[in-house]
Parts: C-alpha cells; structure tokens; sequence
C-alpha cells in the first residue's frame, strides 16, 4: 500500500520544504482558467501542508510545449488562481530548475508557497533525465505526488524525482488509488461498467480486463459501432474499426462465457455529420430493410436512442458498483447529448441508492461537470489515461516510484 503525508509523522513535513508535483494541466482561454477542477483536487493536500508550515514547492506541466518555452502555457495564471482558492500569496518563478530558483528557495520561510515555472519548458522533463530529477531534488527535502492524471508518465517529476528524495502521495493520489482499488479489488455486486468513447482499440485492454469481473456490461458511443458491425448489422456511415470485428466478436462470446450481460444499443440516432444542429432520424437498426438502409448510408451515429437508454437503466437499477468511462455519444453538441446526459443521471441516482460509482475519463468528467453532477458521484477521478491503464492492472511509474508499506 502506498504511503502518503496523513500515514507519516507530522514532524516529517514541518517546516520542511516539500516539493510536490501536481496536475495543474488545466483548459486555458486567453490566459483565463476555464475549468479549475484539478486545482480544486490539490486543495486538501496544500492545506494539510499548511497545517504543517511546510515551504511548499509547486510543479505541474501545463499542455503540450514539447520541451520549448512558450508564453502562452506559463503557469502564472494558474498560480494567481491558486492564490484566491487559497487565500495565501503564491510565488510564481519563471523557471523551473537552476541557480536563480535555488537562491529564491533558499530565503524561504514556513507557510510560502511557490509554484515553479511549467516542467514541460524542458525536454529533460519527459526524457526522465536523471540529472533533471537530480536539479528537482536539490530544491526541497520531501517529495510528494499528488498527480494522478499524470502518474502513469515516466517524467523526471512523477517518477525520477521520487528515487532521490523520501518520496509520498498526496491526499488526491491516495483517495483516487482507494477508489480505483475497491472497483478492481472488492466490488459489491452487481458490478456494472458503463463504457463508451469513440474507439475500441482505446479501451479494449479495460474491456478485457472488466469483463469477467462485472455483471452488467454496457458499451456505447462509436466504439458501441464496431461491435454492431462485427455481427453483421449495418451501422451506415458510423465510425467503426473493421481490424477489430474479430476481436469484438471475441469479446461477445467471452461475455456468455463468464455469464456476463453485456449491453450494445438497440437503437441509435443517425445525422448527417456529428456537428449537425440536430438529429435527422432514429433507428432501430437491427430492423432496418435493406431499402431503408440505402437511403440511410450516408448517415452516422452520434447518440444512442431511447430504447437503449430505457434498457440501461433496467441494468443499472439493482447495482451496487458502477463504474462510468466515455460518453455516449457525441455529448460536446447538445443536439447529441442526450444518451450520456440519460446515463450520468442514472448512475447519480445509483449514489443515493447507496451505491458506489466512480466516474473516469476526460471526456465523461467533463460531461458530469457540463450536467453539473459532479457531486452526485462517489468519486469523479481527474486521470484520464491513468485511470484507464491502473483499470488494466498496469503498474503507473508515478505510483510505483513511491513508498509503500
């Protein structure tokens, strides 16, 4: 088990400086913050910290610099927001590593909080060059990741720092390892697992290793497609992956093998492109005629239909355990939301049921967000890569890189 500042002495962290790597990578307009969920997350940490009068020491990336500077994904926007949610001054340096961090470092004093410049501004960062690590190190006297949205990254913040320093998670780490652990360790059942995104091949290791483990299975957005496909249903113009029918085939039969319900759309709404105003019709489409069909081809899938909906929630309704990952259609247009806005509502009423449900992904934690049933949730995670690959069983070198009990 991975220990975490609430597991150790509280004389290990006072007055200490503590540096610790957060996922500040937050959507960005016009150096304005335009969803401030992952800075919100860090909260419990940073105030824990505070409690202590730890010199704290901030480091997150923020986009995609690729290793240039670029002005535009500074973090001192971030740091300045930070500040308000703290009510605490926030230091914002322009660099991350180097003489002039380490001399501002060296003057500081209990209860300061700095937050150094974007750790992507340097290609070392994601190379994981030891002698970067190295630089990050030198700057404090414990390490602490708080990063899950970046824990499954190899990087000289989320991983290599942690060789040279005493190394713990965070607050936001450990509830996020917590909640994914009781989904894959000890579920209650029914266990449902609702997923959706528009490839399969971007969630197939998390259907394999679901699938004997959940009771009820529910697939939709585009992937849902290839599925359909694969049996032999026409799906017209939708998005499917024809290299993967054999493998969603598979899939199917594994599901009666391990006497698992696996849910596809019975029906499904069909536009002429996903950025349509609306809707041109909806179809069941394992009754469509091969007339209809032909007047339908041109048309693609960007929502499931009522019918799946009304059978979803069916499923869902004696479940103990949900787990919700991708949409189920093209939620970004409202014309199409209507399939994921049906589900987030479901699975909220699921919580007040008593049950556990556990929402990952970006694209479906921004829907519960856009739907503003964030708090309906057991645990909205704010990994989305990471939450998927620690679904697989795959080890994350940010967790990893930790000490552990």
């Amino acid at each position: 088990m991975v220990l975490s500042i609430q597991d150790i002495p509280k004389e290990s962290l006072y007055q200490k400086k503590v540096l610790v790597r957060v996922d500040f990578n937050v959507p960005m307009q016009d150096g304005e913050v335009q969803n401030d969920q992952r800075i919100r997350a860090a909260l419990p940490t940073l105030r824990y910290l505070q409690e202590q009068e730890a010199m704290i020491i901030l480091m997150s990336h923020l986009g995609r610099p690729k290793g240039e500077v670029k002005d535009s994904l500074r973090l001192k926007p971030v740091g300045d927001y930070l500040a308000k949610l703290l009510e605490a001054p926030v230091t914002c340096l322009s660099e991350t590593v180097g003489a002039s961090v380490k001399k501002r470092l060296a003057d500081a004093q209990p209860g300061d909080i700095f937050l150094l410049e974007n750790t992507r501004f340097y290609a070392a960062e994601t190379e994981n060059d030891p002698a970067f690590a190295q630089q990050l190190a030198e700057l404090a006297e414990v390490y602490v990741n708080d990063a899950f949205g970046a824990a499954h990254r190899a990087h000289a913040s989320t991983e290599g720092v942690a060789h040279h320093l005493p190394a713990y998670a965070g607050c936001l780490l450990k509830r996020e390892i917590e909640a994914l652990e009781q989904l894959t360790q000890s579920p209650k059942h029914p266990f449902a697992a609702v997923i959706g995104g528009a490839k399969v091949s971007s969630k197939l290791g998390v259907l394999e290793q679901l699938l004997p483990k959940v009771d009820v299975l529910v697939i939709g957005g585009a992937m849902a497609y290839t599925f359909l496909a694969a049996q032999g249903i026409s799906v017209m113009n939708s998005l499917v992956e024809p290299e993967l029918f054999d493998t969603a085939r598979q899939l199917l039969a594994s599901a009666k093998t391990h006497n698992t319900q696996l849910l596809l759309p019975v029906d499904t709404v069909l536009a002429a492109a996903i950025d349509a105003p609306d809707a041109t019709v909806t179809v069941i489409l394992s009754e469509l005629k091969a007339e209809e069909q032909d007047d339908l081809q041109d048309l693609t899938g960007v929502d499931i239909g009522p019918e799946s909906i009304d059978a979803i929630g069916k499923a869902l309704e004696p479940c103990e355990t949900v787990l919700w990952n991708g949409p189920m259609g093209v939620f970004e247009n409202p014309a199409f939301c209507h399939g994921t806005e049906a589900v987030a509502k479901m699975i909220a009423e699921r919580t007040a049921a008593g049950a556990l449900t556990v929402v990952g992904g970006g694209d479906s934690v921004a829907a519960v967000e856009k739907l503003e049933l964030a708090d309906q949730f057991s645990h909205v995670s704010t990994g989305g890569g990471a939450s998927l690959e620690f679904l697989e069983g795959k080890a994350l070198p940010g967790i990893a890189a930790l000490k552990h009990t």
